[in-house]
Formats: structure tokens, sequence, C-alpha cells
């Protein structure tokens, strides 16, 4: 990323072979502009976060942004013309072929003996949180589920041992069938294997398809303490022998206390939504510094939203550490077009309504930016939905764009917690803490009981001093600083649905 020499910062081009360049404020129509030499007359009054033609450009012709194309002219553009949805088109269609040309440039930062104060479990795994779940099998009973917190709440006032008490409510567990019902027990039986969990209670109602004693038998090794399983069928009163089950739990977690832990055991998931022209600019630039950073450290992180990578998988096939996660990578993006296609639907259907307020035009001017937030690492790994992790480093992890599904695959998939950048903001979080990154100083200022972290400073300062100041704001999360969904009582479980509802 380059930084534009104007002396109030009006413009950014992100590599030498752009043909446009981001607006950093919103520039007027008659206003003289230079950067990098070029000067440049605004035709149009051109937004914050938009895109300006720094040369002419054919109709038909490549627009070039972070050194690739974004889509094509659909009309003759003008040196200073506004240029996005009304003369940009996608270059995108349907499936590609691929080959297998690997250029791994990866930045590698110096080892350095930090840690956090997590919570070590039986399993050998490191939590961030100690958090109480009740995990309903099925929907029917989320709102007992939720009865029971309130009441536990009310009696234990401290919450003991435990950081959040939390309901992963969801709508499913019934009528589902094959694939539904399977990715609803998987992601469920994440939950309860989850490292930030100091307690769970499994609750079932007793006649769905997802039964509490079948889901019990495929839960493998767990610990008996932590894990607790109720069927509101074959009890008298529910909330009262759910009470007691939690009580059993409170004892459990009570003394449970943090540790330091080295950073090699953070599993950091990376989701961007509401994305806006700043968001390739300033905060998934600095998630991709700190990805690099914590796997400098022995850390894990991981990148899903497969079809926000249409358009920029190339750069992350180039990345991939074999010929095998290659391929991985291939059926990843392909198998995910299909999924569009075999409903009918176009594979492009992106970016949002925010999204193009904000000045993204394209499908492949947002990935080449969501996929910033990968860094530079070698990919070592493809997930399936509802896998865990298998291996440090980057994995790449299927799943929708969905915010509230994509955010919760990453919690199941092992990550401690999430980083999520945004240029529109969003208050949501997911069940594991969700830290949600600025991409501008406004968003900031105006939302600053949504938002925990602010990139908007990268426009005037050095990534070096912004990402020391996020690694010291996330080694406090890891060590027990909450995040603001968590203080906002928001925290939310999402599963990803492709069939039939019987």
């Amino acid at each position: 990323m380059q930084e534009t020499t104007l002396n109030v910062k009006r413009l950014m081009k992100m590599n030498a072979r752009d043909t446009v360049a981001v607006a950093l404020r919103p520039v007027n129509a008659g206003e003289e502009l230079e950067i990098d030499g070029v000067k440049v007359t605004a035709r149009q009054d051109i937004p914050q976060g938009h895109k300006i033609a720094l040369t002419a450009i054919k109709t038909d012709e490549n627009i070039m942004k972070y050194g690739s194309p974004i889509g094509h002219a659909i009309a003759d553009i003008e040196a200073g013309d506004w240029v996005h949805t009304h003369n940009v088109k996608t270059n995108l269609a349907g499936e590609e072929e691929y080959e297998y040309k690997p250029e791994l440039h990866p930045v590698v930062y110096p080892r350095r003996n930090l840690t956090f104060q997590g919570y070590r479990r039986k399993n050998g795994k490191v939590g961030i949180r100690n958090d109480l779940f009740i995990i309903p099998t099925v929907g029917c009973v989320n709102g007992i589920a939720e009865q029971m917190i309130q009441e536990f709440k009310a009696s234990h006032p401290d919450l003991g041992g435990f950081d959040n008490l939390t309901v992963l409510k969801h709508p499913y567990g019934c009528s589902q069938l094959g694939d539904d019902h399977k990715m609803t027990r998987s992601i469920l039986l994440d939950a309860v294997n989850h490292p930030n969990a100091g307690g769970v209670l499994v609750f079932g109602l007793g006649c769905e398809n997802n039964i509490v004693s079948e889901f019990r038998s495929i839960l493998g090794d767990y610990d008996e303490s932590r894990v607790k399983f109720l069927v509101a069928q074959e009890v008298g009163n529910e909330v009262e022998a759910g009470l007691t089950l939690l009580d059993e739990l409170y004892e459990a977690a009570k003394d449970d206390v943090r540790e330091p832990v080295p950073l090699s055991e953070l599993n950091i998931g990376l989701k961007c939504g509401g994305s806006d022209g700043f968001s390739g600019i300033t905060a998934n630039p600095l998630l991709g510094a700190f990805s690099d950073f914590i796997i400098s450290q022995g850390g894990t992180s991981v990148l899903t939203e497969v079809p926000e990578m249409f358009g920029a998988e190339k750069v992350l096939m180039a990345r991939a550490e074999s010929r095998e996660v290659f391929e991985d990578i291939v059926s990843l993006i392909n198998n995910f077009k299909q999924y569009f296609l075999s409903y009918g639907e176009p594979v492009y259907e992106n970016p949002s309504p925010g999204n193009k307020a904000g000045g993204i035009s394209t499908l492949e001017d947002k990935s080449l930016g969501c996929t910033q937030k990968a860094g530079s690492s070698p990919v070592v790994d493809v997930l399936q939905y509802g896998v865990k992790l298998r291996k440090k480093g980057l994995s790449l992890l299927q799943a929708p764009g969905n915010d509230l599904v994509a955010a919760s695959a990453l919690a199941a998939s092992d990550c401690q917690l999430v980083l999520f950048t945004t240029g529109r903001g969003t208050p949501f979080g997911s069940f594991v803490p969700t830290v949600k990154v600025a991409t501008n100083n406004e968003l900031y200022a105006k939302k600053g009981h949504w938002m925990d972290f602010n990139a908007g400073p990268l426009l005037e300062q050095p990534m070096e001093k912004v990402l020391e100041e996020f690694i010291d704001y996330i080694i406090r999360v890891a060590s027990g600083e909450k995040t603001r969904n968590e203080q906002n009582e928001v925290r939310e479980l999402a599963i990803f649905k492709t069939g039939v509802t019987l």
C-alpha cells in the first residue's frame, strides 16, 4: 500500500499499476488533485471512499485497483471522472480453470515472548473466556432456555467463575433433512466443544430429529463436570431441573483462574461486513498485518466468506503451500459457485447496496479488498463448514458471506475471537468475542458504542504504530477485557441452511 504525497491527502493509490485512486475525503467537481506526480481535475463530485480515474479508460478496457482488474468500463471514462457502478461492470462469469502458480512472499515478524491470560482446558485447548452456554438441540426450547438463564442470573449476580451466560438460540434441530440436519448438528457439537466454554447445558425437547441421546453419543470425549444434558419432556419442571444442572456447572467453574498463555495458542477469525471504500485501505490491511504477526508467533488465523473470494481467488491460490492445498482451494471456490448456480441464482450478485454506497463497485473490487485480511502468509489448509482447525497458520473455511453465518462458522471452528472490519457499522456479535474494527474515523466517532478499534488513523499514521496498538488491544481482549458486543449483551449463533424444511 502506498500513500499519496498530496498535501491534504485527498487520494490514495493502492498499486503503481492502478488507473484509479480512492478519495480519502469528499472531492468537489473542478477540484485539482495530484498523486504520484499525476495531476487530475475532478469532473464530478466524488464521495469519500469512491474512485476517481487517473487516466482515460476506453469502453471494455480493464479498470485497475490493487494492481488487478476490478472490472471493465462500460462507457468511455475520462481522467477525473467518478468511477463507479454507472460506468463499471464485473469481468466475472461462471466457473474457471485454474493453474497452480505458487507465489509466496510472506511477511514474517520477529518472534516475541508475548502472552495473554487464558483458561487451559483438560483437553489441552485454551479459552479466552469462561462462558456458560445453554445449547438447545432444537429451536422449540429457546424460550425456556432463556427463562433458565434469567433465573440463574438472578440467583447468581456475580456469575461465579463465568464471564458470560449465553443461550445459543437457533430455529433448527427438527424438520431438517440431509446436509441441513448434519450442519446444524455439527455446529452445535462444535459449540459444546469450544475452548471458550467453561460450562455447557445441552437442552432438548425430546421429539426432535436432533435428539439429545444421539447428539450425546457422537459428541466424543467430554468433561462430564462441564457438560450436562436435559430433555424437557423427560422431567416434570424443566426449568427447575435445568437450574439444578446450571448450579452444578457453577460449582465446577467457580474456582477457574486465568494463567499466562503464549500467543501461539490464539486462533483468530477474520471477517468483514458493511464494507466501504476504506475497507481495503485501512481495516482489512490492519487485520492482514495482524494475521501475519500472529502466525509469526506460532498462532492461527482463518479466512472465510467464500463468495467474497470470487475475483481474488487466484491471489489465494498462488499462496497455497502445496499442490494439494491449491486443489482444495479450487474445489472450495467452484463448489460454492455451483451452490449459487444450482438454485438458478447469479454467482456475482454482490456487492450489497451498503457496499456500493460506501464506494465498492464490483465483486472484484470488494474481494480484492476483503482478502487483504489474510495478509501474506501461505494457506496451509482448507476446512469444510463445521470442521475444526487442524493446522497452525492460515486456513480457509467454507462459509457464505452472510455476517452472522460466517462469524458463527469461524467461532465453531475453534476461533476464540473474531475480528470484524466494517465501514458502515453493525452491532452484532458472534458467540465468541467479536472485535469490531472501524475503517474510518467518522464511523468510530458516531458508533463508538458498537465499535472496538479505529483503523482510520492508518490514513495518517504508519502501519507499524497502529499494529502495535492493535496487538496490545487484542492481548487485553484475550485476557478478559470485554468487547462491545459482550458489553451490549449481543451474542448470536446463525447456522447455514441449504435445503428444504419439512
